[in-house]
């Protein structure tokens, strides 16, 4: 297979960094890609990769340490690794060698390892194991889109971010307004709630870094459109996406800080917690943030608006999981390491700690996730069928360039009214269906 031109660029670029990455060989094949590794004797040590240290290392020492002590003669080795790294970590590995047996995989960059052949397909080991029916649709459906290879599935999902309405309820009784659960009281309410003069905002909108997949959350949302693609052209650029577009984009400077225009997640959640802003559309991930800022009794969040007529469509969140690696050696020992983080009690405690939507069913009734209301919202959304969602094409190589450098200025220059968004919408639509046909024709069977 012919490897994409944009995967082509970052393998090399991934080659360079290999001395200064210093990446030791921690597990399992005698090279990164080659071979295909073996179910071995189920016991012995596996390593895992985790694909954000830090505030999980905490839990994920405590799974493993039940797992341990379910599995006496298995022995796990942890490799935290930081978010931004991940990716080039994966990269530097199948080049130099060096994969583990598990590995964190999010469906962000996904395909890429699906491309380079170093995942084993994990459907049939669900169907054989007691995570079958058990594991959220919405979030297989991710999985699979993902991966790009049909209805394989390359990683077992263990939770989502889902996108939030997050607003400022002591705000909204103030002025009298009722929850912002559908977009014409969205719209209403970032009106009302504005008063530049005293420097008060209804919305908060992210223009810089990551400024696109929420642009196209309201877009989708408001069009209602449930599907990226019409045959093999994006709907990016349907009408009614352009429509949705710029009133979404008519809202910055009237009812948003000047400052959103160059707002990555972090400044502008920052800006929200201490600002009197009435709106903020970030995931589940901010949510102990808001608690430190405002307290639990001044902010709620909401899935994110419905149309009039009830329904709710959204872009679809990158799906976090757990991968299978082809070169393991003991791919016996490691499934199991899977089975068990995804099961009930092992994923309800990891999605507690990190604050997700847990990707087992059986977590929804669990106390923690009652308790924590957005995130019972969200996956009360994602479960009963009354969401609709849009996956964006991650299995594009193209996707993430053309989803952030590549079209990120320029939604900074339709908010500074230097490029209109149906330019904006074709352009991106461009890119896609020829970053599209590339795949199908590389793809071909």
């Amino acid at each position: 297979m012919r490897i994409p031109k944009v995967y082509r660029g970052r393998t090399a670029a991934a080659v360079s960094l290999t001395a200064v990455l210093a990446l030791t060989a921690t597990a399992c094949g005698d090279d990164g890609s080659g071979g295909s590794g073996s179910e071995g004797s189920g016991k012995g040590e596996i390593t895992l990769w985790d694909n954000n240290t830090g505030e999980r290392r905490e839990i994920w020492s405590q799974i493993i340490k039940d797992f341990e002590k379910q599995n006496p003669d298995i022995r796990v080795k942890y490799v935290g690794i930081p978010i931004d790294q991940v990716q080039q970590k994966y990269d530097t590995a199948i080049d130099g060698g060096g994969l583990p047996d598990v590995g964190g995989v999010g469906t962000a960059y996904l395909s890429n390892l699906v491309v380079r052949d170093v995942l084993d397909p994990v459907g049939d080991r669900i169907d054989a194991s007691g995570l079958k029916g058990k594991l959220v649709p919405v979030m297989v459906d991710g999985v699979k889109s993902a991966g790009g290879r049909g209805d394989e599935m390359y990683s077992v999902p263990t939770s989502s971010n889902n996108g939030t309405l997050w607003y400022r309820t002591d705000l909204f009784a103030e002025a009298d307004l009722a929850a912002p659960t559908d977009w014409t009281t969205f719209y209403a309410a970032a009106r009302k709630l504005t008063a530049a003069g005293k420097n008060q905002f209804g919305y908060t909108m992210r223009g810089g870094s990551g400024s696109i997949a929420p642009a196209m959350d309201a877009m989708y949302g408001q069009s209602g459109i449930t599907s990226f693609w019409n045959g093999d052209k994006t709907t990016v650029n349907d009408p009614r996406n352009v429509a949705a577009l710029e009133k979404y984009v008519a809202l910055y400077k009237k009812v948003t800080p000047s400052a959103d225009v160059n707002n990555d997640f972090i400044k502008m959640v920052a800006q929200w917690d201490n600002s009197s802003i009435g709106m903020l559309t970030h995931n589940l991930a901010s949510y102990q943030d808001h608690v430190k800022a405002l307290g639990t009794d001044k902010f709620k969040g909401l899935p994110y608006p419905t149309r009039e007529d009830g329904s709710r469509v959204q872009v679809s969140n990158p799906v976090d999981g757990l991968g299978l690696f082809k070169n393991s050696k003991n791919k016996a020992a490691a499934w199991k390491l899977i089975e068990f983080a995804a099961s009930h009690k092992s994923n309800s405690a990891w999605n507690e700690s990190a604050g997700s939507i847990p990707a087992n069913t059986d977590a929804a009734a669990d106390s923690w996730v009652q308790k924590a209301e957005p995130t019972a919202a969200a996956m009360k959304a994602l479960s009963d069928g009354t969401t609709k969602i849009v996956n964006l094409p991650y299995y594009l190589p193209d996707w993430n360039t053309i989803s952030k450098s590549g079209n990120e200025p320029n939604f900074q220059k339709v908010l500074l009214g230097d490029m209109s968004a149906k330019e904006f919408a074709d352009k991106i639509a461009k890119e896609l269906n020829d970053a599209q046909a590339e795949w199908k024709e590389q793809n071909k069977s």
